[in-house]
């Protein structure tokens, strides 16, 4: 990291693609590059997987300390921007032309002072923002810009950039970071099965250690049956949410449904569940939470687990109090998708609002979050009829975006639908209340 820094600062922009399974520690080189980019001007973006189906979401943290630079870019880039950052009205923006002007952004600033962004969870960015930032990534040359890239497989649209493969650490690495998190004694035979079994992952090394009961540090009455490195992270994490209090475990999964981190947005939502500000205090002792700046979780999978911990019940609940606390003129389209996501039932007032976020998705240039609110539409039509239309609209946006099955699956949909508001037997395939095959 420090030879990509020094190369930025004599001129010469770098590129480069961190890869490496869950918690084998690229976040904490990306911390270090940070860390060590002193007199850097740092831009920061991380992919949220729930916010995949959400053009530009991600290329929209990485320039927005960058916005008030748009005035000096010729009008063609700063009218593409615009529309794709939702600034202004107009016409779907040309990815190209998106592309220069992240380009140019870019270049300004670096004028200033080097530039270093960071961008961790690459792999769940939107597809949108991901092919930008390739596109810049291909093109920069003598400007004084870093990227960095932190992924754990490898993203088609950062292919043939330079990459850092993260391995799990030696086995005598390995002991010595056990022997350092841990407060009890290690049955010998123990300390190698989990020395084995975590691979050098850093992160499952250091949790194995909270996971395991004083008996199986010690040997118990046998070797602990440990599973594979996510499995056992995933029961350890489940484990320490379910011994917070009821309070705090509807904050968290509060938090865990609302991809924006925005801190005031899930104290609402929570507030209107009986779970104050203040209930979210034991997860953050527990090291499983962030409030602030942004409410996020240490590890992926503790929001993954926070959520799927919660009754179906208690979800649509959770995401019908964030819909609620969402404000309908700044961000209408993802209070559709939390009214979308509490809905029991087929609902044609939400899923002609989901058509409305398809249509304003589609003019950022979204197509593939088009289909998305388009696809959750068609699941809430309780028409045939129109249920059809909307399936087709969808098909005609997937297939463009690249997702195949789903066009497929749409269509189906669409024939099932036909059949059904008409008067003839429906196929095997196709009869009511039967997902399409």
């Amino acid at each position: 990291m420090k030879e990509l820094l020094d190369s930025v600062c004599n001129g010469r922009s770098e590129v480069l693609v961190v890869r490496g399974e869950p918690g084998i520690g690229k976040t904490t080189l990306l911390d270090q590059a940070v860390d060590r980019a002193s007199g850097f001007q740092v831009a920061r973006a991380t992919g949220v997987e729930s916010e995949m189906e959400l053009p530009y979401a991600g290329l929209h943290q990485l320039c927005r300390p960058m916005l008030d630079r748009l005035a000096l870019l010729p009008a063609p880039q700063r009218e593409a921007a615009s529309s794709a950052f939702g600034l202004a009205g107009g016409r779907s923006p040309d990815r190209f032309l998106v592309g220069l002007a992240v380009l140019s952004l870019l270049s300004e600033a670096s004028e200033q002072a080097p530039v270093l962004c960071v961008i961790d969870d690459a792999q769940w960015l939107d597809r949108a923002s991901a092919q930008v930032l390739a596109f810049v990534a291909r093109r920069l040359l003598a400007e004084r810009v870093g990227l960095l890239f932190a992924t754990r497989e490898r993203n088609e649209d950062l292919q043939r950039l330079p990459e850092l493969l993260v391995e799990g650490l030696a086995d005598a690495d390995a002991r010595a970071l056990l022997a350092s998190v841990l407060l009890l004694p290690l049955d010998e035979g123990v300390r190698e099965r989990i020395v084995a079994e975590a691979h050098g992952n850093p992160l499952a090394l250091v949790e194995w250690s909270d996971f395991l009961s004083p008996a199986e540090l010690a040997g118990g009455f046998g070797l602990p049956a440990l599973r594979a490195v996510s499995g056992r992270l995933e029961d350890g994490f489940r484990r320490r949410l379910a011994d917070l209090p009821v309070a705090t475990q509807r904050f968290v999964t509060v938090a865990a449904a609302e991809p924006t981190g925005d801190p005031a947005l899930v104290s609402r939502a929570a507030a209107k569940l009986g779970a104050g500000e203040a209930n979210g205090s034991p997860a953050v002792e527990a090291g499983l939470v962030e409030l602030w700046p942004k409410v996020s979780f240490r590890h992926p999978l503790v929001r993954s687990v926070a959520y799927r911990l919660a009754s179906i019940d208690d979800r649509r609940a959770v995401h019908r109090a964030l819909a609620e606390a969402t404000d309908p003129d700044t961000d209408p389209d993802h209070r559709a998708w939390h009214r979308a996501l509490a809905a029991p039932g087929p609902d044609e007032e939400v899923a002609a609002e989901l058509e409305r976020s398809a249509v304003r998705a589609r003019a950022r240039g979204g197509v593939a979050a088009g289909a998305a609110f388009l696809e959750r539409a068609v699941e809430l039509t309780p028409d045939p009829r129109r249920r059809a239309q909307r399936a087709l609209l969808a098909a005609q946006d997937e297939y463009p975006a690249g997702a195949l099955d789903a066009a497929l699956r749409c269509w189906r949909w669409r024939r099932r639908d036909r059949w059904m508001s008409s008067s003839k037997p429906a196929p095997s395939c196709c009869k009511r209340g039967s997902p399409p095959p």
